[in-house]
């Protein structure tokens, strides 16, 4: 793709307030994110998301665009990942592309007063 494509993945509230950013990173969605330990093709982004991180830590499988973060070190924070993406909202076209892989995600998690929450960019 000659240009980068933005689409935002939204989950759970906008940061509209001054919240706290926790933690920042960026994901290469490659092949092996698209597919559990298994060998079972995940067909959810929330379930490709938590994949990459499980990757990333569990398994050490990393792609060229991987990056570490301390929030889904922790394999608690990324079952709670996945409940937070769940429960969002995602664009039609976010959804497809990270389906699809070979993608590049940002992922900002945020802290407020009712707790944490996530926004994600698909690239």
């Amino acid at each position: 793709m000659a240009a980068a494509l933005l689409l935002p993945l939204l989950i759970g509230v906008a940061p509209a307030r001054a919240d706290e950013l926790v933690d920042e990173y960026n994901a290469y969605i490659g092949r092996d994110d698209l597919y559990n330990s298994s060998g079972e093709r995940l067909r959810e982004p929330w379930q490709i998301i938590r994949q990459d991180r499980a990757n990333y830590y569990k398994f050490n499988i990393r792609q060229r665009g991987d990056e570490p973060d301390e929030f889904f070190a922790s394999v608690d924070n990324r079952a709670k990942a996945e409940r937070m993406i769940r429960d969002g909202t995602i664009t039609r076209e976010a959804r497809r592309r990270l389906l699809q892989g070979d993608c590049m995600i940002n992922v900002k998690v945020y802290h407020d007063r009712n707790g944490d929450y996530l926004e994600i960019t698909v690239d």
